[in-house]
């Protein structure tokens, strides 16, 4: 035989070969489902399978959702935007369309569809396309339940069979249709849409029970793969992918040949609401609330536990434990309020604070500041602002997470601040080259209320625009309900994307809006009544200067000057004359005030009881003289304002109810008189004797009669013809604060305005008094509500006590030609 001769086997060897095949394929076929029992024994065994536990309650993210009193929802607090959805609030269209997708057998297997599997075999053996995967929606769910870590051949064989099992208990522990709902929930729909909940939100503005057809169609064609099938990215390809889901939905009979034909023509549509947490209604007010959220849920008894705690004892997160927090604030009276902000500033206020300060040496600053404090100013504005802490590593320069998600890495032998959410890298810098880089021009998006969005495109420096903001005006508006607490309108400045400060918790000086609590006191203490008249002269009083001198403290009155008539403490009032309320401290005392304003929730420990307080020349808060007059408007009761009136826990469980605090500040007899008197601030009183040296009529008093008669270019936000108002302005040193308190009997409305720094201010006191910057916000706002019906805020008078029936307690036996009022006095005396 020659040597490349093939060996061919013999018949013999032949069969013995078959037999031993045979062998081997039969003890495969009685020992394979036993090895793989085992197999899948030791694969359910292993640590990081999910207990019985887990999946009963498998972890999500749930946002906090946050809503109004009126039922709109106001914003959320999330690590994953993601609510939850229920299975009747999803549309059929989107159940329809998934089954018909990704899963056509779902309601015939048990978690694992061993058909499907065969076909996916044979699709690999054969080398021809698979006609579906292998994967059913429990399976696809695990993955979401239980994501996958990167995982070598060997690890994908084990996961895979894990997977196997976790759909199968799945299937054991949920319903079909909780199955279906959790996947929904869990899905991912990319910018910021997590759950289905948010998606319909971001990309359609609508509900999951709302959506349409090829809504629905849509949203489920992108579970393949969001990143691909990105409609804000990759429209066609999204679209295309769509069309498939449709196509599935016909072949399965949920929509006929003629809907697929008519479907798939139309375009995506989308209506994308971007989720901004400085878009949308309040803004300032959600950042408060986060806070006092923070503050609330980590409260502990006396015995240093927890008050509100989960059922397992941790406590709550408000970033993921899907909380539903119901405010106090109106969506009505909050756009109303915001529109009243932006209208004064927009169209007027902030225009002529420019024009009125280009004459200062270094604007915005005044001139009384030396290039030395403007420096330190602006210093101490580049430290704080966000662009120098991203540079300095305080916050990541890309996702703008806070410190605790960085550290400092060399790479490429430079020192690198390194984020571990984002992965960015940061060059460490030195002071020097910050400081170069604050004064190198760049582009940058800036604010003006000159634009249409209020964003301008321009190139300067970032100590430039340190500069430019400084030179807006900001504003604090807070309303509430004087008789229940509730807060009902937040604004804490003009626009928050550029303006992050709160002015409605940040202290201001108050000036005389202060004077009806120095007027309170003295009528409570029975020291003086609103028809007592002292002589319009000048008083002084003795002030400790040292512990062996004092010095004496001569407040004067801007405008008419001291003549010597006697004048009602009434007058006194509306006129806001600083002269009688230095005497009226004076007899009353500054503790008696004091004592006061402590019974009304003001915060006394940063407030010096010296006589000077008179005038309110320290700082409080919009929220605590909101709060402190909104008594008088409440028979004395003082209410502490309400912004949370409850909290659900996830399952619809309350967890906290607001229960409001009260005190009985004042008396009801001095509560009402107080209002008869602030009554005038607004509607003006005839002073009995003295006469006006420009008109030669009755002087008058009241610093907010501008709100009255009919609007005009001028005034536009006049027309408060009728409505009983009580109020008080108060304008500080150098007009660097502009206030307005306003009293109806319904709601109680504080307005601050002024710059960031005291030293930007007007230069004018005309333009820059409270008259002009707070009242007319004021105004804008309760024009707003008063036309507005859906509110039925009333237009009528306070409640009058019993005791006081039929008595007018401001008559100060005048007559009734000194008390009468010309609409033409109004307008020739300035106001």
């Amino acid at each position: 035989m020659e040597e490349n001769t093939p060996h061919i086997p013999s018949e013999p060897a032949k069969k013995s070969k078959r037999k031993k095949l045979l062998i081997g394929l039969l003890w495969s076929a009685v020992l394979g489902p036993f090895l793989l029992m085992a197999f899948m024994l030791y694969v359910s065994a292993d640590d990081d399978m999910p207990s019985l536990e887990q999946l009963e309650n498998p972890k999500s993210n749930l946002a906090t959702t946050v809503y109004t009193a009126d039922g709109e929802v106001l914003g959320s607090y999330f690590r994953e935007n993601r609510t939850t959805a229920k299975f009747h609030q999803l549309s059929p269209h989107l159940v329809n369309a998934l089954i018909s997708t990704e899963d056509e057998r779902f309601r015939k297997h048990s978690g694992v569809d061993l058909q499907a599997l065969g076909r996916v075999v044979k699709g690999v053996a054969t080398g021809s396309k698979s006609t579906g995967g292998g994967s059913t929606l429990s399976q696809q769910l695990s993955k979401l339940l239980f994501p996958r870590t990167k995982l070598n051949t060997w690890g994908l064989v084990k996961r895979k069979f894990k997977e196997w099992i976790i759909a199968t208990r799945l299937e054991k522990q949920y319903t079909k249709e909780e199955i279906l709902t959790m996947y929904f929930n869990q899905l991912d729909f990319l910018n910021l849409a997590v759950g289905i909940n948010s998606a319909a939100q971001v990309y359609f503005s609508t509900t999951p029970d709302s959506l349409k057809i090829e809504e629905a169609a849509m949203l489920v064609g992108m579970a393949k793969n969001p990143s691909i099938f990105n409609p804000l990215r990759r429209p066609d390809t999204t679209q295309q992918r769509r069309n498939v889901v449709l196509y599935q939905m016909k072949k399965n009979g949920h929509i006929n040949q003629q809907e697929f034909d008519s479907l798939k023509q139309i375009p995506l549509e989308i209506r994308y609401t971007k989720v901004d947490h400085q878009e949308g209604i309040a803004p300032y007010f959600r950042e408060t609330l986060r806070l006092e959220l923070r503050r609330l849920l980590s409260q502990k008894n006396d015995q240093g536990e927890a008050i509100y705690t989960k059922p397992d004892g941790t406590t709550y997160d408000i970033y993921s434990d899907g909380l539903k927090i119901y405010t106090s604030i109106d969506s009505r009276m909050q756009r109303h309020a915001e529109y009243a902000v932006e209208e004064h500033l927009k169209y007027y206020l902030q225009e002529a604070f420019h024009k009125n300060n280009k004459l200062w040496k270094n604007a915005p600053f005044s001139n009384d500041l030396s290039q030395e404090q403007i420096d330190g100013i602006l210093n101490t504005a580049k430290k704080n602002s966000q662009y120098y802490k991203k540079l300095t590593g305080q916050v990541c320069s890309y996702c703008e997470r806070p410190k605790a998600y960085l550290e400092e890495q060399t790479i490429d032998g430079k020192k690198h601040y390194h984020c571990s959410h984002c992965q960015h890298n940061e060059p460490v810098r030195t002071e020097k080259e910050i400081d170069k880089l604050f004064e190198t021009p760049r582009p940058m998006r800036v604010f003006t209320w000159k634009a249409p969005n209020f964003e301008k495109d321009t190139s300067m420096s970032p100590l430039d625009s340190i500069i430019y903001y400084k030179g807006f005006l900001r504003a604090g508006l807070m309303s509430m309900d004087p008789h229940t607490g509730l807060v009902k309108a937040w604004v804490g400045g003009p626009n928050f994307k550029y303006f992050k400060y709160d002015h409605v918790k940040a202290r201001r000086q108050v000036g005389s809006t202060f004077k009806p609590f120095v007027y309170a006191a003295a009528l409570r203490s029975g020291i003086f009544s609103p028809c007592d008249k002292l002589p319009n002269i000048q008083y002084c009083v003795d002030v400790p200067h040292t512990q062996y001198q004092t010095k004496q403290w001569c407040p004067s009155n801007s405008g008419e000057a001291f003549d010597g008539s006697m004048t009602p403490l009434t007058f006194a009032l509306a006129a806001s004359m600083n002269n009688i309320t230095a005497k009226v401290i004076k007899e009353t005392s500054p503790q008696l005030v004091i004592n006061l304003i402590k019974d009304l929730g003001i915060d006394t420990s940063l407030v010096q009881p010296v006589p000077s307080m008179a005038l309110g020349v320290f700082d409080l808060s919009v929220y605590e003289m909101v709060g402190a007059i909104s008594a008088y408007a409440n028979k004395g009761v003082y209410i502490e304002p309400i912004i949370i009136t409850r909290i659900e826990d996830n399952t619809g469980t309350v967890i906290y109810e607001a229960i409001p605090k009260a005190t009985e500040a004042l008396d009801e007899i001095t509560a009402f008189t107080m209002l008869e008197m602030m009554k005038n601030v607004t509607r003006g009183i005839a002073h009995p004797t003295a006469k006006s040296k420009t008109t030669g009529r009755p002087l008058i008093g009241g610093t907010a009669l501008r709100i009255r008669g009919d609007k005009t270019k001028e005034r536009p936000y006049a027309g408060l013809k009728t409505q009983p108002i009580a109020g008080k302005t108060g304008t500080t040193q150098n007009q660097s604060d502009g206030w307005f308190l306003g009293l109806t009997p319904d709601l109680v409305t504080g307005v601050w305005v002024g710059a960031e720094d005291r030293s930007v201010r007007f230069r004018s006191l005309q333009l820059g008094m409270g008259t002009n910057t707070a009242l007319p916000i004021w105004a804008y706002y309760m024009n707003k509500i008063y036309d507005d019906k859906r509110l039925n805020i009333s237009q009528g008078d306070f409640e009058r006590p019993l005791s006081l029936t039929g008595i007018d307690i401001l008559n100060c036996n005048s007559t009734k030609e000194e008390r009468k009022i010309n609409e033409f006095d109004v307008w020739d005396i300035g106001y």
